[in-house]
C-alpha cells in the first residue's frame, strides 16, 4: 500500500487538529477543578511540595482536622487560604518553641 505524500500530510494535519481540540478541552477541565468560589485549590501533590511533608503527615493533618479538605470527583483538594493559614499557625508554634529553647 502506497500513500501519496500530500495525502499523508493532510491526514497528519487532521490528527494534529484533533489533538489541539483535545488539549483545549483538557485545559478547560483542569481550570474548572482548580478554583472554587474564586479561590485556588491545591491537590495532594501541590500541598506535599509546598509543606515539604510526607503523604502520611498530610493524611494525619486531615484525620486530626488540622487542615480542611474537599473531595471533588474522588480527588482531594485544599483551599490555598486554608493551607496558608495552616502554615501561619504552625510556623508561629515552631518560632515560639525555638524562642523558648534559646532562653536556656
Amino acid at each position: 500500500m502506497h500513500i501519496e505524500r500530500t495525502e499523508f500530510t493532510a491526514w497528519m494535519e487532521r490528527i494534529m487538529e484533533r489533538f489541539d481540540i483535545l488539549k483545549e478541552s483538557i485545559v478547560k477541565k483542569q481550570l474548572q477543578n482548580t478554583e472554587i468560589d474564586g479561590e485556588q485549590l491545591l491537590d495532594n501533590q501541590d500541598v506535599l511540595q509546598l509543606l515539604k511533608i510526607s503523604s502520611r503527615s498530610l493524611q494525619r493533618y486531615r484525620s486530626d482536622k488540622k487542615l480542611p479538605y474537599y473531595t471533588i470527583s474522588g480527588k482531594l483538594y485544599y483551599k490555598r487560604s486554608d493551607v496558608d493559614q495552616f502554615i501561619r499557625n504552625n510556623f508561629h508554634s515552631a518560632v515560639r518553641i525555638t524562642e523558648k529553647g534559646n532562653d536556656k
